[in-house]
């Protein structure tokens, strides 16, 4: 908004020629989220805790040491929303498609999650939405986002090292779907632990920030070999915004957590991260930097179907991380270790834009 407000009177007042530059308005919407997460985090936590009386439901076949959290308020995810949205209406150029598009896709994985955590909450019960309307209004959100970017963008995957684009043709639409719904769900299995999750998501936000940037900007695409997509560097904005609501929440979200993002942002960030990439042609590159999330999904499909086909676990619990923790190492030992192992799979991806 301040773009398209404030840019257009650059001849008469220079400072404003600030607001063409997205490096420029990305940072700012990285400060402008943070601080409004820090400003609105405790009335917000105070609220949540006056609509829910007994707070998250835990599970019981969980690790016993998630026992004492019970009562800790959920649905903070609707802050980083909420800030998220505001930043990105302020800062970016609301002229472009893909800002309207990763809006939609956000909030409308965000209104899933709400509907989850919503359920939980009222049923007192862990279990929420029915898996099979989650899947459905996941794909129908997906298709949405799908249909946009096929219109707006060629369907082709880059793929990295090899300076390879394949063109997927129709079947482009059903692999973003996958991604997108695959993607958001990763992340939701993920976010079991204080800070886990949402740490993890500014880590790859933050390079998918720098990704974006490049592929919109002709030359630099052109020199790393990566597929140019016009209009697709305002998307920096909105991954600067996100790092910032991420940033702001994990604020109140370290351990041990004043409140838990629940389904409402878990489902909501992966489906952002999964949108920006997609918008670029770099799913793969998410697959890299998101690896952590992608090692969660992993673990759960290999004990699901271990289990089923031969009765016996792999691991002592899954998602991956209550492996750890019933193994004996304390949570925040967990939480620190698969921090750093996210920070060198963003470094990892960052670094494939130039092993061409």
């Amino acid at each position: 908004m301040l773009y398209n407000l404030l840019f257009p009177l650059a001849d008469q007042i220079s400072f404003f020629n600030l607001f063409q530059y997205i490096t420029f308005r990305t940072v700012y919407a990285l400060v402008t989220s943070l601080v409004l997460c820090w400003l609105l985090g405790p009335w917000f936590i105070r609220l949540l805790k006056t609509q829910q009386s007994k707070g998250q439901p835990i599970r019981n076949d969980g690790p016993q040491t998630h026992l004492v959290k019970q009562g800790t308020p959920t649905m903070g995810g609707l802050l980083i929303l909420m800030v998220l949205t505001i930043t990105t209406l302020l800062w970016a150029d609301l002229s472009n498609g893909f800002i309207w598009l990763a809006l939609l896709v956000t909030l409308g994985y965000g209104l899933i999650g709400f509907l989850d955590d919503y359920l939980k909450i009222m049923r007192a019960d862990p279990k929420g939405l029915a898996g099979r309307w989650k899947l459905l209004l996941q794909c129908l959100f997906g298709g949405i986002a799908a249909a946009g970017l096929w219109m707006m963008t060629d369907p082709i995957v880059d793929i990295p090292f090899f300076n390879v684009q394949w063109d997927m043709g129709w079947f482009y639409v059903v692999f973003v779907v996958f991604v997108l719904v695959g993607t958001s769900n990763a992340v939701n299995l993920t976010d079991g632990l204080d800070g886990l999750a949402v740490a993890p998501t500014f880590m790859v936000a933050s390079s998918l920030a720098v990704v974006v940037y490049l592929a919109g900007h002709a030359k630099f695409a052109a020199y790393l070999m990566i597929p140019f997509v016009p209009g697709a560097g305002e998307l920096a904005v909105f991954c600067g915004a996100l790092v910032g609501g991420c940033l702001g929440f994990l604020w109140f979200n370290t351990y041990p957590a004043q409140v838990f993002m629940g389904d409402v942002g878990a489902l909501a960030l992966g489906g952002a991260l999964a949108f920006v990439a997609c918008a670029v042609h770099q799913q793969i590159l998410l697959a890299i930097a998101g690896g952590l999330f992608v090692l969660e999904a992993v673990s759960v499909m290999v004990q699901v179907a271990s289990f089923k086909l031969t009765g016996k676990r792999v691991f002592r619990m899954a998602p991956i991380h209550h492996h750890y923790e019933l193994k004996g190492w304390p949570e925040p030992k967990v939480i620190v270790r698969f921090w750093i192992i996210s920070i060198l799979l963003a470094l990892v991806a960052l670094s494939t834009l130039k092993i061409r």
